[in-house]
């Protein structure tokens, strides 16, 4: 199994992280400029297009990076056996710089200011509990889904989670640090005072530790051929099998492509089908 370089992931990650604050925040600017004053029309219109556009954005980058562009998604990886902690590590700054990367495109795009600190006020109590939720809930359909041979369904099942969860969580679903960290640099309807930020952060960072803390309850790490008898993923020529395989990367698992966390496949090649230690020299 060749593995990805590192740099060309990392490349993935800010690309994608990117694109997914410029669809945030951009779709947040048009739905205030076509219907302003009615908030419940904008908010619509911001999570109709934030769902579809992460759905396309997890297909495009999600092959070479695993399509995190989020650190609690690459640490709840790194936890879970499927990434390096060294590459979760490296994964976290260029997430945060493609967010505030796509925030200022975002602005530029409408004619803003490339840079507008946001005054929103979002630190409130039941904030804190639904970003507690909102990011439990996104870890929880990442690695539910993978851990049950249902992978290719994920970069559907993200989108429309979250388009949920902009409406089911009074936060409107932050659910990620880095977008949080972007999402401050755009005085904007989807904006965030930065006094409001590190409530955020901690929300979501005990609500992806309170998932993979689910997860391991609920979804023990299956075998290959557990995985593939829950969920097979669709028959397709074989050399188009293995030209996916030699792009993914070994073992980041949130689009997993192969389908099994790293360690997994580590100790299939010694031989052993069965699972090994839940720890990995590892979203």
């Amino acid at each position: 199994m060749t593995e990805v370089a590192l740099w060309r992931r990392l490349a993935a990650e800010f690309c994608g992280s990117a694109f997914l604050a410029a669809v945030v925040i951009g779709s947040g600017i048009a739905a205030a400029n076509l219907s302003p004053g009615d908030v419940g029309l904008e908010l619509m219109e911001n999570a109709a297009a934030t769902a579809a556009g992460l759905f396309a954005i997890i297909l495009m980058f999600g092959p070479v990076s695993g399509g995190h562009f989020n650190p609690v998604v690459s640490f709840a990886d790194a936890a879970l056996g499927g990434l390096r902690w060294r590459d979760a590590a490296a994964y976290l700054p260029v997430q945060v710089t493609g967010c505030v990367a796509g925030a200022v495109v975002a602005n530029v795009m409408f004619a803003r200011a490339a840079v507008s600190i946001s005054t929103k006020d979002r630190a409130t109590g039941p904030h804190f509990l639904a970003e507690i939720i909102a990011t439990a809930g996104l870890v929880l359909v990442i690695f539910a889904l993978l851990r049950s041979g249902r992978s290719l369904t994920t970069p559907a099942a993200v989108g429309a989670y979250i388009g949920a969860a902009n409406f089911f969580t009074s936060s409107t679903s932050f659910a990620n640090p880095a977008i949080t960290v972007g999402r401050m640099f755009s005085a904007t309807f989807a904006g965030i005072a930065p006094s409001s930020a590190p409530a955020f952060i901690a929300a979501q960072v005990i609500g992806g530790g309170g998932a993979v803390l689910v997860i391991m309850t609920l979804y023990p790490r299956p075998t290959q051929t557990q995985a593939q008898a829950k969920g097979p993923a669709p028959r397709r020529p074989a050399d188009a099998q293995a030209t996916t395989q030699t792009q993914a990367r070994a073992g980041t698992g949130v689009i997993a492509i192969t389908g099994e966390p790293r360690s997994e496949r580590l100790a299939a090649s010694h031989g052993n089908p069965t699972v090994g230690s839940s720890q990995n020299p590892a979203s």
